[in-house]
């Protein structure tokens, strides 16, 4: 036997909805799959594969063909998804990661999916709970995810106004050596929470969004003495908050608000000896009926396939 695979189907649109525009979905599966994917006819083949490569194949066709038929327009976030629950044997079969966990931003550039179970768990958790902490290395989605389900309830009219913030910590160079005023001191401290946002909706909406005080970005300094009523708030790099910081920000929670915190245990730039208020409130907070942690790893990476590697080389260096 060659190791090839071809799967008909229905017609002819169906095969053009899981191809996409200039075959571009198969350049995705080929990528994320491995093998040689082409497309006759009704048909798609792969070629030089093996049995675990067949059935994942004919598992992520299947999972796509059913998409099309339903009116969706598979991305390539859509396929990677798929393709990471069909090979993911801790893949619950009662979740439904596309219909139950996918984010649906208002005005946004289309539908955000989770590409892992563990992610998946975390936006559920998200839903669920009015506290939430996830945890994980560079690259895992923590805080993307965070702001793309924020906004979705703040563009659906759920919460009032979604604030983010993120403690000012310097890592090897100090503020006081950066140019102008505060506020430009700590726009680069604040940048990622913008990218993420100008990643999921329009610049415009972030701009209309910001004027009528729907968002509000600030270090997290600027949260003490408050009461966040009725609002989604994301804590970002926690791991560089101290324990009084973390009790502090996690006090300013009001009636009818959300808070997720997110944070990565192996980036923290706090001085030395100074414990990280993140690993101090997952001790301290573990069990607490009403909170919901994540913990997401190097199979969740979402960046360039490269960022696994250097994480997991590092992760070595440290056994």
């Amino acid at each position: 036997m060659d190791g090839s695979l071809t799967i008909v189907l229905d017609n002819h649109d169906v095969l053009s909805g899981v191809c996409g525009a200039n075959d571009g979905n198969l350049r995705v599966m080929e990528e994320a799959i491995g093998g040689r994917i082409s497309s006759r006819g009704n048909e798609l083949s792969l070629s030089e594969a093996d049995d675990k490569t067949r059935d994942l194949f004919r598992a992520v066709v299947e999972k796509l063909a059913d998409a099309v038929r339903g009116g969706e327009s598979p991305s390539a976030d859509f396929i990677k998804a798929v393709v990471e629950t069909a090979s993911d044997p801790e893949a619950p079969d009662s979740v439904d990661l596309f219909e139950e966990a996918a984010i649906q931003i208002p005005r946004g550039f289309g539908r955000v999916f989770p590409r892992s179970v563990n992610q998946a768990k975390y936006i559920q958790g998200i839903r669920s709970h009015d506290i939430v902490f996830c945890v994980g290395p560079a690259g895992t989605g923590k805080t993307f995810i965070a702001v793309a389900e924020a906004l979705r309830e703040v563009l659906s009219k759920k919460r009032r106004k979604l604030v983010l913030t993120r403690p000012v910590v310097e890592a090897g160079e100090s503020l006081g050596f950066l140019p102008g005023d505060l506020a430009q001191k700590i726009n680069p401290y604040l940048r990622p929470l913008y990218d993420a946002m100008e990643a999921l909706v329009p610049y415009e909406t972030v701009r209309r969004m910001e004027e009528t005080r729907a968002i509000e970005i600030a270090p997290l300094a600027y949260m003490r003495g408050r009461s966040l009523n009725d609002c989604i708030v994301i804590l970002d790099e926690a791991q560089n908050t101290t324990k009084e910081q973390m009790k502090m920000f996690l006090t300013r929670i009001g009636e009818g608000s959300k808070a997720i915190v997110t944070g990565d245990a192996t980036q923290i730039d706090l001085p030395r000896r100074t414990e990280s208020g993140l690993l101090h409130a997952l001790k301290l907070l573990t069990g607490v009926e009403g909170l919901h942690f994540a913990y997401l790893n190097t199979r969740d990476v979402v960046r360039n396939p490269l960022i696994k590697k250097i994480i997991q080389a590092y992760e070595r260096e440290n056994e």
